[in-house]
């Protein structure tokens, strides 16, 4: 139904732009006009997707909650996407595409948006009635579950009840508790953890349970498919043992490459472009050196300098601390520049050099690596791909300033590189302009 909702908001997107444009070329211009023919076709497909990527940005169909939420997103999304298109208007000099066309799809595109939210909301209801789970595990491990599918799940379920192996098991006089749970919650959805797969009589019963249509997943699985992670408490050396799309696959490392140089060149132009702006506002509120220089860790353990513009004092710089989400190192003018994201535009030149790539694991010091191999079971296993400006992990868990927060995102690095591939790549992408358009993290 949210798949569907999409497919309905981006559908609304072409009929819009396009049937607006034919009316225009057909009925409203002082001379009529082919419209496949003319330039204005192709800078309406522009337009579509300049409508797309501000949609998706601000979060539409899936993430308004309520009707106000729902309305300043639609308004919000198609006032962003007629500006960026004035704007280009502006700076090319012409009228690309008429201002029926401009500001009309926007117009018509608002109530449409807002139908689609209904119809997403609607779907992640479905979802939530649908995906009703009963955890064979801890007690801890049950808390961490409910905690994680209130935050960001990639799928959304609720869970209806938690037991141990013990209570899930089957007595000697018949007795069938787990099948028993399912049947007084009508739950949907059955995961067990590594004790509860080593029971006998809990899986005679899981097998009876499937053979009924009660959906079955260990409680790794469920993690990667429902999360977006991998638990570190379920993982082996075996575990890890899978194919990662960098070092297996040629063709994809190849174009992927291709789309880090195309991103870097648009990076690269608006870094250029901020300079001026940045250095100005730094002679008033952040004196000091223009950009910021650190030592980083990349592919293969190979260290490279980063480069950003300077966010913190002078003299905080080279602290060698974590860096948290209110450090007072920051200063105001830094903070707007981390805010916005426009201090991480200089690492434009470190894609073109090789030492990043658009998405990946992002780099850490080297003194914090050498910590965190020797803590934190298979951290190493990030180093053998590019490291990123943005990645899985930053999109899903946001910010990270200790070792257990370095413990979480590391969960969701061994998800990138167990499903790295160029569809997963353009989606981090995706939700990384979301994040940006929103304000949402780090």
């Amino acid at each position: 139904m949210r798949r569907f909702a999409r497919l309905l908001q981006y559908a609304g997107i072409v009929a819009a732009v396009v049937g607006l444009s034919k009316l225009h070329a057909s009925a409203i211009a002082a001379n009529s006009y082919d419209y496949t023919t003319s330039a204005r076709f192709g800078w309406s497909m522009v337009y579509i997707v300049v409508l797309g990527v501000a949609a998706y940005g601000l979060g539409m169909p899936d993430l308004p909650r309520s009707p106000r939420q729902a309305l300043a997103g639609a308004v919000g999304a198609a006032a962003l996407a007629a500006l960026g298109m004035s704007f280009v208007q502006l700076i090319a000099g012409d009228a690309l595409l008429p201002r029926f066309v401009v500001f009309g799809s926007a117009l018509a595109l608002v109530p449409w948006y807002l139908i689609c939210v209904i119809v997403a909301n609607e779907g992640r209801q479905m979802d939530l009635d649908r995906d009703r789970v009963i955890l064979v595990g801890t007690s801890a491990d049950g808390d961490a579950l409910r905690d994680e599918l209130r935050r960001s799940p990639e799928r959304p379920a609720i869970v209806t009840a938690i037991v141990n192996t013990e209570q899930a098991r089957a007595t000697p006089d018949g007795e069938r508790p787990l099948e028993r749970m399912v049947e007084r919650t009508n739950a949907t959805l059955v995961v067990l953890d590594r004790d509860a797969q080593a029971d006998e009589t809990v899986v005679h019963q899981a097998a009876v349970l499937h053979e009924r249509g009660i959906r079955m997943r260990t409680l790794s699985l469920f993690y990667e498919q429902w999360l977006g992670k991998l638990p570190l408490v379920e993982l082996e050396r075996v575990s890890l043992l899978f194919d990662i799309g960098e070092v297996h696959r040629a063709r994809y490392t190849r174009v992927k490459r291709l789309v880090d140089v195309a991103f870097a060149v648009i990076g690269l132009a608006l870094f250029v472009l901020a300079v001026p702006f940045v250095f100005a506002a730094n002679l008033a509120a952040n004196r000091g050196p223009l950009l910021f220089r650190q030592t980083r860790v990349g592919k293969n353990r190979e260290e490279f300098d980063i480069c950003k513009f300077r966010t913190m004092s002078p003299d905080g710089d080279g602290a060698g601390e974590w860096t948290t989400e209110d450090d007072p190192r920051i200063t105001p003018f830094g903070r707007l520049l981390r805010r916005t994201h426009v201090d991480e535009l200089p690492q434009a030149l470190n894609i073109l050099r090789g030492e990043l790539s658009m998405v990946g694991p992002r780099p850490e010091q080297p003194r914090y690596v050498d910590e965190l191999v020797e803590k934190i079971p298979f951290y190493d296993l990030r180093h053998v791909v590019r490291p990123g400006l943005t990645g899985w992990a930053q999109v899903k868990y946001h910010y990270g300033a200790d070792e257990s927060d370095a413990m979480e995102k590391l969960q969701y690095e061994f998800y990138y590189l167990r499903h790295q591939r160029l569809s997963l790549d353009l989606r981090v992408i995706g939700r990384t302009i979301r994040s940006v358009l929103t304000r949402e993290g780090r």
